[in-house]
């Protein structure tokens, strides 16, 4: 157990298609198979709080390519929304799932969105935290090229951000936006130690645009690819204010959907790292999934 009560979490490794996975997992290994995608900057422990707390399922939360414990992708690679899908294929090869309940937050719940449209048949359910798919793109691509290019180029040959004090990196979070919370929740993973201070773990190409970004007809065409009972998890403080046609997009779709359902939940973006607010969380994704996937969710 945890400092809270909550089952601690067991560390995984894996290796998919050359590249090193590091993550969490809680749960009964017999338990319904929930595979947990974090947000942009973020690591499995963007989880902490909410996984223990899905009874009956078995949460892995990996860390995605370049950030956390996982692996830097290749010099000459990207870090596209959809670079990681084939790994994330491998990895469910690798834990023994046909399917399992795709769980992602903020960029984490695109790149599942992008899965469950692209391998219907290996999603039993999608849950997006605070986000479901990206901001549309212009139709005229060669500017996000140009962005490609020229920031790759910069981030590639930049040094990893080093921070004179794990409070340093803290500070910088809340500067952004973040409440203390969460910064100080997510500084452990994020940050290794150096002679000089703490080091930032995540590739710097993170940073850089994207080479391609989605339309808002792909977009729909994606959100209209998915087959499985999906729910949108909104917070009132989130991304809805920030990025307003991806939200608009896919509350536009969701009434499309069979099995689609729509909550709001009082927070910000990290919203689910707040124990009172993943507690009430888990209470509504237990149900949703009892709803939709029958006694084993």
């Amino acid at each position: 157990m945890d400092g809270n009560g909550l089952a601690a979490a067991r560390d995984c490794q894996w290796e998919v298609d050359g590249l090193r996975y590091a993550g969490l997992a809680w749960g009964p290994e017999a338990g319904l198979p929930v595979l947990a995608l974090h947000g942009w900057m973020d690591h499995a422990e963007s989880f902490r709080e909410l996984a223990p707390r899905l009874a009956g399922c078995h949460v892995v939360a990996i860390d995605l390519s370049g950030q956390g414990l996982s692996g830097h992708r290749a010099a000459h690679a990207s870090y596209n929304i959809w670079d990681d899908l084939p790994q994330i294929a491998g990895l469910l090869d690798q834990l023994g799932w046909e399917d399992c309940v795709l769980l992602g937050h903020s960029r984490g719940a695109n790149i599942a969105t992008l899965f469950a449209a692209a391998q219907p048949g290996r999603v039993r359910a999608l849950v997006g935290l605070d986000s479901l798919v990206p901001e549309p793109a212009a139709e005229d691509a060669v500017p996000t090229l140009h962005g490609f290019i020229e920031g790759t180029r910069r981030q590639g040959a930049r040094p990893p951000r080093v921070f004179a004090t794990r409070e340093d990196y803290v500070a910088r979070r809340i500067r952004q936006g973040n409440a203390r919370r969460t910064a100080e929740a997510l500084a452990g993973r994020a940050l290794e130690p150096v002679p000089e201070g703490f080091r930032l773990r995540a590739d710097p190409r993170l940073f850089a645009s994207s080479a391609v970004k989605l339309t808002a007809g792909q977009i729909e065409h994606v959100l209209g690819a998915l087959r499985c009972p999906v729910l949108a998890v909104w917070a009132t403080e989130g991304l809805r204010q920030v990025r307003p046609q991806a939200a608009a997009l896919a509350e536009r779709a969701l009434p499309g959907i069979a099995q689609a359902e729509t909550l709001e939940i009082a927070g910000d973006h990290h919203a689910h790292l707040d124990p009172g607010a993943a507690e009430w969380l888990a209470a509504e994704i237990n149900a949703f999934l009892a709803r939709h996937l029958g006694e084993q969710g």
